[in-house]
């Protein structure tokens, strides 16, 4: 695995290849779940994430905004009671400090973004 590499003359990904590389490593096919962070910088995380169908990301919550952005698949994130069902093409953001759950609903992968709170501040 590779460290995040920074942003500092800007970075292209090509979300569709790594999105099939995580779905072809091991661990995936093991545990039904790998991430790889693309992007960790003192504002600002940005991670792929792919879960198994019926995979389930159990509830937590970030201290920073969020967003959720299927590329492949479709999953459901959960909000206490709110069930949304995300598809490619869609964009779920959710405010600071909300606990929420997440569920394949098919094999996806999805980009996950976060704004980063700098320790140093």
């Amino acid at each position: 695995m590779t460290a995040p590499l920074a942003p500092t003359d800007g970075l292209n990904f090509d979300l569709e290849e790594i999105a099939r590389e995580l779905r072809a490593e091991p661990l995936f096919e093991s545990h039904g779940q790998t991430a790889r962070t693309l992007i960790r910088t003192a504002d600002l995380r940005v991670v792929v994430v792919a879960l198994k169908a019926g995979k389930a990301i159990a509830e937590h919550h970030a201290n920073v905004t969020a967003s959720v952005q299927p590329l492949m698949g479709t999953l459901t994130l959960r909000i206490g009671e709110k069930a949304t069902t995300l598809k490619p093409l869609q964009v779920f953001v959710m405010a600071s400090g909300l606990a929420h759950d997440v569920v394949a609903d098919t094999d996806c992968c999805f980009l996950l973004t976060l704004g980063w709170q700098d320790a140093s501040k």
